[in-house]
């Protein structure tokens, strides 16, 4: 159901300078769908990302284009799948790859109207220096190169080193800092403000004031100070008088990371989680307020997908879009300002580089998985026969309904397959890293073991 409003909105589609809308973006990592309150989290109080909802919209069905972290972050700075990019896992400090420089991302986009941009907190898209921020459309940056829980997490600062001492514990309040430090410096100008928590991944840590806040231990104390954070950039904005002319949107790159337990998030009755194409995994909890903009209390429950944002940005600041390439996104400004639909109601679903799964309405369907044991860095997912679900009855994907709807699934699935097959050649998956080669020691064992 969508709220309907009696009065339609003009698009604030920006006209001049003055006009033009400043864009904070907070993205969280491995956050899930049921950790927020107005989500139905009852153990975590939210009331910051709760106000972005209240006074804003609400996005019940709000896709990921990935369920790990490097591909959904190139799918929402460029608004493609990371597919057309070959990017179908998470870079590591090994990866000599990144999101490839050619490449159009939001920054760039807003660089044609002369916006600051900055990126504070996770990057995750390649960290030699060719495919860091400041390459891709960033004025500054300032965070972490890759994932928290991974070998040498250093502080960098624009494409250099700033800290190799990393205290995570202080980590939410310092990027808090440097984000309203942002706001401040760049107040008087239009401003794109990106910033990627490093949290709720793990190893997770939350600051002495928010130690024992929540009712769900030590995740739900990092999500409250994450709260915390997105209030003091409200208050930021407010302070300054720009909370009238600035789009805030707040969501999580992918779902929960089950396999952590209480150290993982919830995925609030959806099935699954991280790394798997399951809504647990795919569907993520997020919220945008344009104050006397987006109407206050919208609810849309249809599908959006987290590459939508580029074409509705591009839009709202009046640039074309690229016409060398596909641009996977639907502008969802008709969503935001009036009681608009997206343009196209579907979703492939791919876990690696491998089709799983498509959505189209209130109909999804999945391809046949042989099952995986569990490992400690996925939780196990018992094998499936093809599954059909009724989203609008089944958000929990509890009832596969493929046997009495055999004709249905089938419709679906051509329709699938036609959606993949006008991707057109997609490049090779990226090399993420090689493996070691420990032949000198085979070398070394044999050659000792016929010594005399």
């Amino acid at each position: 159901m969508i709220l309907v409003f009696s009065c339609k909105q003009d698009s604030p589609k920006a006209t001049s300078k003055k006009t033009l809308p400043n864009i904070v973006y907070i993205f969280t990592d491995d956050l899930g769908y049921g950790d927020i309150g107005c989500f139905g989290a009852t153990d975590i109080k939210t009331p910051n990302i709760d106000r972005i909802a209240k006074e804003g919209i609400q996005f019940t069905s709000f896709y990921t284009a990935s369920s790990v972290c490097s591909p959904s972050r190139a799918a929402l700075l460029t608004g493609r799948m990371p597919h057309r990019m070959g990017i179908h896992g998470a870079f590591f400090p090994s990866s000599f790859t990144g999101m490839p420089p050619d490449e159009i991302t939001i920054a760039e986009v807003l660089k044609k109207k002369n916006y600051a941009t900055g990126i504070i907190g996770k990057w995750h898209l390649g960290h030699h220096k060719k495919f860091l921020p400041l390459q891709q459309g960033f004025d500054s940056f300032y965070g972490i190169p890759y994932s928290n829980d991974m070998k040498s997490v250093v502080y960098m600062k624009d494409n250099e080193v700033d800290s190799f001492h990393v205290d995570q514990r202080l980590t939410t309040k310092l990027y808090t800092q440097k984000a309203v430090e942002f706001i401040q410096n760049k107040k008087d100008q239009p401003f794109f403000l990106y910033l990627a928590h490093s949290m709720p991944h793990v190893p997770i840590y939350a600051s002495d004031e928010f130690l024992g806040t929540s009712q769900r231990g030590l995740y739900g104390d990092v999500i409250q100070e994450l709260d915390w954070s997105v209030g003091q950039i409200l208050n930021k904005l407010e302070a300054s008088n720009l909370l009238e002319n600035t789009l805030v949107v707040f969501s999580s790159d992918n779902g929960p990371w089950l396999v952590m337990e209480d150290h993982g998030g919830s995925s609030g009755g959806l099935k699954a989680g991280k790394f798997y194409t399951f809504e647990g995994g795919m569907r993520v909890p997020t919220v945008a307020m344009w104050k006397g903009k987006i109407p206050a209390g919208k609810v849309y429950n249809e599908m959006a997908v987290q590459t939508d944002w580029f074409p509705t940005i591009a839009n709202l600041v009046d640039v074309p879009l690229p016409d060398d390439r596909t641009i996977d996104g639907k502008d969802i400004s008709n969503i935001l300002f009036e009681n608009g639909k997206r343009e196209d109601n579907s979703l492939l679903f791919f876990e690696g580089g491998a089709l799983y799964g498509y959505r189209t309405g209130d109909w999804k369907v999945k391809l046949p998985f042989k099952g995986f044991p569990g490992a400690h860095w996925k939780i196990p997912l018992a094998a499936h026969d093809s599954l059909l679900f009724n989203m609008k009855k089944d958000a929990g994907e509890k009832q596969n309904v493929f046997a009495e709807n055999k004709e249905q699934a089938r419709v679906l699935f051509k329709e699938m397959n036609e959606k993949y097959q006008a991707m057109g050649e997609l490049p090779k998956g990226q090399i993420i890293r090689t493996v070691e080669d420990n032949s000198h020691y085979e070398y070394l064992k044999n050659k000792n073991k016929f010594k005399d």
